[in-house]
């Protein structure tokens, strides 16, 4: 089990229960995820942008139900509006999470726990004529989330960022409550087919290169909660939110946008407390 630094003040962000509810029209929730890529030797700019689609995978701590997802789950002890996505520790977006955070984190560093780079996702909800823009910090979440030995600045960096905006909403539940277990569910509530895509060959290597082994291979079921390849490159990506804006297109003659600031500060006791402002502007 872990220690995780929580918020026992903040209140539920006034912006969720609609986000919610407008992702739930989606087929798939998809979004566009943007991160800091360091830009080539000699630019004139540290950083250039990615982006690409992710999907998105429930709020951290309140990981859906799912019928076909057989792996252990913890109880629903914490809450929080920290958007999750799944991702592949050998894509660019994980050492990029890393090199851009406040402590510039090498290679190396990116294949645990840790991160904290800025990132914005947007979501385009066309059924309600309705854009989401999320502002903040990303934090992955490795294998060593847990375990035995002495806790990485990586580990400590995520329960302690992370954990100061899950809302402790069952008093009590904390000390069985398993940042491991947190993580082998995300994991199995993933298809079978969407856990084999981590144990394909190397992403974005030359196709004429050496040839991948049999254990790297494109198309492969995974229902081993466990597989050590694909658990190996598995990672969860969590969004701590510091500005959320709503823009509502549904009819330009009377759009309207509203940004929410999560406005935060932690107590002598390390607890965080904090409270969203709202703010209408100008579409």
């Amino acid at each position: 089990m872990s220690t995780t630094t929580h918020s026992t003040a903040s209140p539920p962000a006034p912006w969720k229960s609609l986000f919610l509810e407008h992702l739930a029209k989606l087929s798939s929730p998809e979004f566009v995820l943007s991160t800091l890529h360091p830009a080539p030797k000699g630019s004139s700019t540290p950083y250039i942008p990615h982006a690409r689609y992710c999907i998105f995978r429930g709020m951290w701590a309140e990981l859906p139900e799912n019928k076909h997802n057989d792996a252990p789950m913890n109880e629903r002890v914490y809450e929080s509006e920290m958007p999750t996505f799944t991702s592949d520790v050998r894509m660019e977006k994980i050492p990029e999470i890393f090199a851009s955070s406040a402590g510039h984190g090498d290679k190396s560093q990116s294949q645990g726990s840790g991160g904290g780079g800025p990132v914005e996702a947007v979501f385009w909800v066309k059924e309600v004529g309705t854009q989401w823009r999320i502002k903040g910090e990303a934090y992955v979440v490795a294998e060593d989330i847990e375990g035995g030995g002495e806790e990485s600045s990586g580990v400590r960096t995520v329960k302690s960022e992370v954990g100061g905006r899950m809302r402790l909403v069952k008093e009590g539940g904390e000390k069985d409550w398993s940042w491991g277990k947190e993580l082998t569910a995300q994991f199995g509530n993933c298809s079978p087919g969407m856990r084999g895509s981590w144990k394909n060959p190397h992403p974005g290597s030359p196709v004429d290169q050496e040839k991948p082994d049999e254990q790297h291979q494109l198309g492969q079921k995974v229902t081993d909660l466990h597989d050590p390849i694909a658990r190996k490159n598995f990672r969860v990506v969590i969004i701590r939110p510091e500005v959320v804006e709503q823009l509502d297109l549904t009819d330009p003659a009377t759009a309207r946008r509203w940004r929410y600031s999560f406005v935060s500060e932690k107590s002598q006791g390390g607890e965080t407390s904090g409270e969203w402002k709202k703010e209408e502007l100008w579409p």
